[in-house]
């Protein structure tokens, strides 16, 4: 069996805000849920993709969440 490298889980997701000095969306439903990604690298280049689409949109706004933090906050190996 070979060592793969630990998946350290991020998910991209973006939406339009209600106003630029928030983190609050205008419209829960209409989140887009990019993708759950096994590395930051590759989280990375999603979000960056995601963002370069709706630079024309002020409101526009997407976030790479560390998930693997979320499920493991301690960071203790198990």
């Amino acid at each position: 069996m070979t060592d793969s490298p630990k998946q350290l889980l991020h998910l991209v997701f973006g939406g339009e805000l209600k106003s630029l000095d928030s983190t609050e969306f205008n419209n829960l439903d209409a989140l887009d849920i990019v993708g759950i990604f096994p590395d930051y690298a590759s989280a990375h280049m999603a979000w960056k993709a995601k963002a370069q689409q709706t630079v024309d949109n002020a409101h526009m706004r997407y976030y790479i969440v560390h998930m693997h933090k979320l499920l493991d906050p301690t960071g203790d190996k198990h």
